[in-house]
């Protein structure tokens, strides 16, 4: 069976000319190249060189080796590097998923720079993870999970991105738009937009209106973010965004921004992985562009 050492062998001699520079450049002796040279002839039953003087002239079969070697080598080259990367994690395809509507608009602002740092590194957006990530993550269908939920889970290990206000959204010219804040019994006749998530997973319920027995006159599920705030900003409903989404979004919308009780809602970011994983580099390098991202928008 040929093996990669004859292959490098006949590539040697070839690129080299003599015994004594191939076995150099080999880092082997000269006697010892011309053992693995008549071992490898008698293993293949066919003479690869012949002797010119001091040089070597390759046969026909040599000739048909060498065309193999000058294919092949390359190829496991590059592939050892590919794998070394692997290794290092300094290549691969990350595969990301997104557990909240908002964070979509959030990632937008990654994945750029991030690309730009590991051009090696693929990325991969598995939207059917959206709102049962830990178990997408678990059985290894996506590596990392952006989410504002942190569910303590064996195995499974959190980076805080960003600590962030959750603020009511309202037109600008909305009866209610003079308030300091908003206290629950202000939605009681009001319409809510959100995204269609189950109401526990709904922040403006389960933290605030529902402690206080308060529901909204009307509650309307939309999945597209630009509809949402196109009827919020027609006066349609109210609807419930991170702070730096809303300034974002105020800045071609006639739209206001509202704490969400006294001391305002706040939020954490969360990055989940596996424990196992954690170190390797294009993840550690994305949890960095994270945060930096996250500091660009004002957000802790």
């Amino acid at each position: 069976m040929i093996e990669h050492s004859h292959l490098k062998i006949i590539h040697a001699l070839h690129t080299n000319g003599t015994l004594t520079e191939a076995a150099n450049a080999l880092c082997l002796s000269q006697s010892a190249l011309s053992h693995q040279i008549r071992y490898l002839e008698k293993k293949l039953e066919v003479s690869l060189w012949e002797r010119e003087g001091r040089s070597l002239r390759l046969t026909q079969a040599g000739e048909l080796l060498l065309q193999v070697a000058q294919q092949i080598l390359p190829v496991l080259s590059q592939t050892e590097k590919t794998l070394k990367a692997y290794g290092e994690g300094l290549q691969g395809t990350l595969h990301i998923g997104v557990e909240c509507y908002p964070c979509y608009q959030w990632l937008s602002g990654v994945i750029g720079e991030f690309l730009q740092k590991m051009p090696d590194v693929d990325i991969d957006i598995v939207n059917k993870f959206q709102f049962s990530g830990l178990e997408g993550l678990l059985n290894h269908h996506i590596d990392i999970l952006v989410t504002p939920d942190f569910v303590k889970k064996e195995k499974i290990h959190y980076e805080t991105l960003s600590v962030y206000e959750l603020v009511i959204v309202l037109a600008a010219n909305h009866p209610l738009a003079g308030l300091d804040y908003f206290m629950p019994e202000h939605l009681a006749d009001e319409t809510l937009l959100s995204f269609p998530v189950p109401l526990e997973r709904l922040d403006i319920y389960s933290c605030f209106m529902t402690p206080s027995h308060v529901s909204p006159a009307r509650h309307k599920t939309i999945e597209s973010l630009e509809i949402m705030l196109e009827m919020t900003a027609l006066n349609r409903g109210l609807c419930v965004l991170p702070a730096w989404l809303a300034d974002e979004k105020s800045k071609t919308l006639a739209l206001k921004k509202m704490p969400i009780g006294q001391g305002g809602m706040h939020k954490k970011l969360f990055l989940a992985m596996r424990e196992t994983d954690k170190s390797i580099s294009y993840i550690e390098k994305f949890i960095a562009v994270g945060k930096a991202t996250a500091h660009k928008k004002g957000v802790r």
